[in-house]
């Protein structure tokens, strides 16, 4: 795990990077009211429909792009070895910004 431990917060540029991947917002924001997320494995929330691929590759590509990503800005804690996703150090830095969307989500694009 390589977090990003610099005092310093996220540039807002960072933070909409993180943000940027509607199964990665949809993660962060069911992180707001359950911490930790222990599936068997990260779970398509139910509101989110898989466009055009198939659950394996969702899965693939969440366990290598996706988890490890946010595992790396210090957002989440993922255990691999348990399946368990959970806040990280660094999460309430963007948590302002979570609860705006979920606040807000009536208002905001579908995705």
């Amino acid at each position: 795990m390589t977090v990003n431990n610099s005092l310093a917060p996220p540039s807002l540029d960072r933070v909409f990077d993180i943000l940027a991947n509607k199964y990665r917002r949809r993660l962060l924001v069911a992180l707001l009211e359950h911490n930790p997320q222990d599936d068997e494995g990260p779970q398509i929330p139910t509101d989110v429909e898989l466009e055009d691929e198939d659950l394996e590759s969702f899965q693939i590509r969440m366990t290598n792009a996706h988890l490890p990503k946010l595992e790396d800005a210090g957002v989440i804690e993922w255990d691999q070895g348990n399946n368990t996703v959970r806040k990280g150090p660094r999460f309430d830095e963007i948590r302002p910004l979570l609860e705006l969307m979920q606040n807000h989500a009536d208002e905001l694009p579908d995705d």
